[in-house]
């Protein structure tokens, strides 16, 4: 089957060796896999869409031709933005850090404080505050977003990012922020190392990823020092640069098997 990769432009270089890997992974399933930015004029018409922009926008349109789209728009809408996230999780009965949506500093009544656009990514757009002149800063040089605030939780910078496949974790990493950095980001300079989760981890994370009805994402937690984690986000599209880093193992190659089994499915669901 013909198949496209979206990715947004300015993220097509940064991604070449992960994008070379899963059109190989493609073809050792008998699928061709084209790749084209996100702003592409015309987008072809194809068997299957593998869709790994910030864009869901156009996401929503793509869904419209009928194929087989990884992830479906629903996902990358929620997942683009953290109160959405966050309100989804809080109603599947799953911790979560506590956020909620300000409008001026008025609305902090305690510091420090963590500000987020609600679309930021790769830990941009997010910054730890102590003043309510931090954050009248904050807010103007981001008037155009909603903004989000979360009470600061000391985890030592580290988090969990949880990678999944349908509802099948395919693995986890636990990432440690920078010296002197409250992120956890492995691409801003963190370290991370593999983590095992326990039962109810891994009920919680299936659960989220059956609500959502995703194919690839990432889901990432707080990880307190009593051993407990708090619901943070989610990621579409995921990076797996962490993943790779503590496996050593090319998660292109489940991905390509996931999406060949979903389409092999299609296909005798239509005979």
């Amino acid at each position: 089957m013909k198949g496209i990769l979206i990715y947004e432009f300015k993220e097509i270089e940064r991604n070449q060796s992960f994008i070379d890997r899963l059109v190989k992974a493609a073809e050792n399933n008998g699928h061709s896999l084209t790749v084209l930015d996100d702003q592409c004029a015309s987008i072809p018409e194809v068997d299957f869409i593998f869709f790994r922009a910030r864009n869901p926008k156009l996401s929503k349109q793509l869904e419209q031709r009928n194929v087989p789209m990884f992830n479906r728009s629903e996902v990358n809408v929620i997942a683009n933005d953290k109160w959405k996230a966050i309100q989804l999780v809080q109603l599947l009965g799953i911790a979560t850090v506590p956020t909620k949506i300000i409008k001026t500093a008025l609305d902090i009544n305690k510091y420090p404080v963590i500000l987020k656009t609600v679309d930021g990514h790769g830990g941009t757009q997010v910054e730890l505050l102590h003043t309510n002149d931090n954050v009248e800063i904050f807010l103007e040089n981001h008037s155009s977003k909603m903004i989000i605030a979360q009470p600061y939780i000391e985890t030592n910078a580290t988090d969990v990012r949880v990678f999944m496949l349908g509802t099948s974790v395919i693995g986890a990493v636990k990432r440690i922020g920078a010296k002197n950095s409250f992120k956890s980001n492995f691409t801003l300079g963190g370290t991370v190392e593999e983590y095992i989760l326990n039962n109810q981890q891994l009920a919680e994370v299936e659960k989220i990823a059956n609500a959502l009805k995703s194919d690839y994402i990432g889901i990432d937690f707080l990880l307190l020092p009593d051993g407990s984690w708090l619901f943070n986000e989610i990621e579409d599209p995921v990076g797996a640069r962490s993943y790779f880093q503590t496996t050593k193992k090319d998660i292109a190659i489940p991905i390509m098997e996931y999406i060949h089994q979903k389409l092999s499915q299609k296909d005798c669901s239509e005979l």
